[in-house]
């Protein structure tokens, strides 16, 4: 019996290329998003995974859309055997003067979310006997920097989170691990680029250039390389990797 895998954002960045990867292995994914209902976003999503899946609206911050995700999932396939926690936000902002929708927004999404999905899908992984719970985390869970307090925080909060979860977890099969990588080459960091092109007059090449020299790799991680991580993990071999972070940092701290 084939696997099945929720994915939480999954309509881009590192999300996707778990899906595609999933996909590659014989594992049945199911995507929530917020443009999980949107029409021209599905059709997108499923022209880049050359398949359809089961795609829809998910707002992780609010229980009653979680719930009712989970429940279409368990309608559509009987089961849940893997939650990867991609959905999240990021905005900057200085401790002084930091506007409380914005620290709401990333606590809400980023680490809340989180925890309701994985409250939402534990007793199903529980009467299984089997489960792997991915959270994507970040380097920012163990590094300050200026004017990313929120996101810091939320990223730090679900070190604590993954914790609680693999003792819970553990004499039930189910294993839960955060990952937290350094900068990766996603449509976000994309959209860094271009916003930092436009303000500075410098051409696009020398900004990405900036990126990939942020690390002593020289190169931004790749959305794969985390999706191949993520497969690991959800294996059977992962089975006594647990109550962990595992740094994907391209030898930064950031």
């Amino acid at each position: 019996m084939a696997k099945v895998a929720i994915i939480t954002g999954g309509l881009s960045g590192m999300g996707l290329a778990t899906a595609k990867r999933f996909i590659a292995d014989g594992i049945t994914v199911c995507i929530g998003a917020r443009r999980g209902d949107d029409p021209a976003s599905v059709a997108e999503l499923h022209e880049k995974l050359g398949r359809p899946v089961l795609v829809a609206a998910l707002d992780v911050r609010n229980s009653d859309s979680v719930a009712a995700f989970v429940a279409r999932v368990i309608a559509a396939h009987g089961r849940v055997d893997i939650l990867l926690n991609t959905a999240g936000v990021y905005e900057e902002s200085p401790v002084i003067d930091h506007p409380d929708d914005m620290w709401d927004a990333h606590i809400d999404t980023n680490l809340t979310g989180t925890f309701k999905m994985i409250r939402a899908v534990m007793p199903i992984m529980k009467a299984q006997g089997w489960g792997r719970i991915i959270n994507l985390a970040s380097t920012a869970a163990h590094e300050g920097l200026e004017n990313n307090v929120a996101y810091c925080t939320s990223k730090a909060g679900l070190l604590g989170l993954g914790r609680v979860v693999s003792l819970e977890g553990a004499a039930h099969g189910i294993t839960c691990i955060s990952i937290s990588p350094t900068w990766v080459e996603t449509e976000m960091l994309k959209s860094f680029v271009d916003a930092e092109t436009a303000e500075t007059g410098l051409s696009r090449a020398e900004i990405q250039a900036k990126y990939n020299a942020s690390n002593p790799q020289g190169a931004l991680v790749q959305p794969s390389e985390i999706a191949d991580l993520v497969a690991f993990l959800a294996s059977d071999a992962g089975r006594a990797i647990t109550m962990e972070d595992i740094k994907v940092n391209a030898a930064t701290n950031w």
